[in-house]
């Protein structure tokens, strides 16, 4: 048996085992629900496991929350949430692939990292493709996207159950001063695993490393990277103000994701219940969207306070770095012109 069936047989065992584990209390005290398998405790009933890789403490953790009590109140505790946070349940695309195997798993997942299974979808990455949450909204409530997003569920067995989960724009945190691409030169920056990301960072000077996000602090730390992009409240969560000295606000990306499980056991739920999921996913991405922009002047003093140094950058240099990033990829300028004038830009 191959490495990658030995973890997926493993990490199956382990959903297995959540599921049959009953009531759990997060680190926050917030209960997070029963945890039956997809067949429940009791006939009839259905759970779902969310796995994400950002701490309780992160707003994307508050929305899912919002919307596991609103799932197992219109439910009558009949559908019940369970929610997995720092990387309880693997990376996000480790439990993107147990979805698509069949398990009752859900995720955040990025449109980078969607790309692996939908190429259009990764122009949502793309730098300074996005300037806020109202044109994301704009775009992935668009015909052109729900197109991608039938292709992902017929294709790939993937749903998006909302793609309005927005994190914020991410920035440069280091141990050292950026504020030009060059500056960036020779640094080991960790940023996430797609390809779209990989190619942004590496436009901008910097050697782009797809380290597990649980692994960044002590990355950070020990000098295996030199740095990380991220956003404020992951940077803030992960605590890296204790371990990297400055943020520089390059906001690259606006970072978007959306709320992603399995589209056979979203199926298998009752007409009713898959109605209820797909509101309360969009209702649950609106509410943690609105947390994270509410506090995303807050998460910075908190960082300065503690003495990482934030570094307000002109931006001009960093999106003229990154404009060919997008002749890179088959399709994206075209794309990317389509995504212009939806807008009206």
């Amino acid at each position: 048996m191959t490495k990658k069936a030995l973890f997926l047989v493993g990490l199956a065992l382990l959903l297995l085992l959540a599921a049959c584990g009953g009531n759990q209390e997060s680190s926050g005290g917030e209960a997070t629900g029963d945890s039956g398998g997809a067949e429940g405790a009791e006939e009839g009933s259905y759970a779902l496991n969310i796995g994400i890789v950002v701490t309780e403490n992160d707003p994307i953790y508050e929305g899912l929350v919002e919307f596991k009590n609103n799932v197992e109140a219109r439910t009558n505790g009949d559908l019940t949430v369970e929610i997995y946070p720092n990387s309880q349940l693997g990376d996000t695309a480790e439990i993107q692939e147990q979805a698509m195997a069949g398990a009752n798993v859900g995720t955040v997942a990025d449109a980078g990292i969607m790309a692996d299974f939908n190429h259009e979808m990764g122009i949502l990455q793309g730098p300074y493709l996005l300037k806020d949450y109202e044109e994301i909204k704009t775009v992935t409530t668009s015909d052109l996207f729900q197109g991608w997003a039938d292709d992902l569920a017929a294709e790939h067995n993937l749903k998006i159950l909302s793609m309005n989960w927005y994190q914020g724009a991410r920035h440069m945190v280091t141990n050292k001063p950026i504020h030009e691409p060059a500056d960036l030169n020779g640094l080991s920056i960790r940023t996430i695993g797609a390809d779209v990301f990989l190619k942004s960072i590496e436009a901008m000077g910097a050697n782009p490393t797809g380290l597990a996000w649980a692994e960044v602090y002590s990355g950070i730390q020990q000098g295996v990277i030199d740095g990380a992009e991220a956003q404020h409240p992951a940077t803030h969560g992960a605590s890296l103000f204790e371990v990297a000295d400055y943020l520089s606000k390059t906001a690259h990306f606006q970072l978007v994701t959306g709320l992603v499980i399995g589209d056979a056991w979203f199926t298998s739920l009752p007409e009713e219940y898959q109605t209820i999921v797909l509101e309360e996913a969009v209702a649950g991405g609106e509410f943690a969207s609105q947390r994270v922009i509410d506090q995303l002047d807050e998460y910075e003093a908190m960082m300065a306070e503690a003495g990482m140094e934030i570094i307000e950058v002109d931006t001009a240099p960093f999106r003229e770095a990154t404009d060919a990033v997008y002749e890179q990829f088959e399709g994206y300028a075209e794309l990317r012109e389509q995504i212009n004038e939806l807008l009206g830009h």
